[in-house]
């Protein structure tokens, strides 16, 4: 049997590129796809593991549900947080419930959160 050690350390000074052809050539040499492969593994945990990890969310949408009668204050928050200029954050604020930032994470949609509360706006996550 091969020195297992010694062929990691052997893979590991490939480069990416070199990393890439190997993958190709092995993927030809075997008749199987790597892709398929990582697809596969989240199946062999079974239906109990993956349950609760596509329970707990990663990913939050911050979402402006009105002005709270502060819109100047708003729209000056809507625009350090998002780089519009003032006639899209003006457009984005006037047009709530919409969507100030999507696809972040917990902390992040946390922070702007407080932010537009503070500046008087009211706020829910998604």
């Amino acid at each position: 049997m091969a020195d297992l050690q010694s062929l990691v350390d052997q893979l590991s000074t490939l480069t990416v590129l070199e990393a890439a052809d190997l993958s190709k050539m092995l993927e030809e040499k075997w008749g199987v796809s790597a892709a398929a492969a990582v697809a596969a593994a989240p199946a062999a945990g079974g239906a109990g593991a993956a349950a609760p990890a596509a329970e707990e969310k990663t990913e939050f949408d911050v979402i402006l549900t009105g002005d709270g009668g502060k819109k100047i204050n708003v729209i000056k928050e809507v625009r350090a947080i998002t780089n519009l200029g003032l006639t899209e954050a003006k457009a984005l604020v006037e047009g709530a419930p919409k969507a100030v930032k999507e696809g972040i994470g917990k902390d992040e949609a946390e922070k702007i959160k407080k932010q537009l509360e503070e500046a008087g706006a009211t706020v829910e996550l998604k």
